[in-house]
């Protein structure tokens, strides 16, 4: 530790570096794994989209991946399936805790334009 700087330690497990906290693991369990991180970058948006509007945002996953990832995000209470109850469309939108990751991907949005 450098002299002067305080330890910040997580304020849940008291892990003292991300190596060690089982909520930063966890988190990116979740964010980390294949096509969740453009998932939910498309629905920052901030509108419900229709699977098919999804589907083209995210080209390169299959049909049956995406319905998986989109359940383990529901799971998980960062993604919710809305069907409208005249026309029965599906769509898809960010929770609450989905919502609280919209500055997180703006971040990252903004380091990728930067230096990637």
């Amino acid at each position: 530790m450098t002299q002067g700087i305080k330890e910040k330690r997580c304020a849940d497990c008291g892990a003292p570096d991300y190596e060690s906290c089982k909520h930063f693991i966890n988190a990116f369990k979740i964010i980390g794994k294949k096509w969740n991180g453009l998932i939910i970058s498309s629905l920052c948006a901030g509108d419900y989209m229709r699977f098919k509007d999804l589907a083209r945002c995210v080209m390169a996953c299959s049909d049956r991946v995406l319905v998986e990832r989109l359940k383990e995000l529901e799971k998980e209470d960062i993604v919710e399936r809305s069907v409208d109850d005249k026309t029965k469309i599906i769509s898809y939108g960010l929770t609450k805790k989905g919502e609280e990751l919209k500055p997180v991907f703006d971040q990252i949005h903004t380091w990728a334009d930067k230096w990637v």
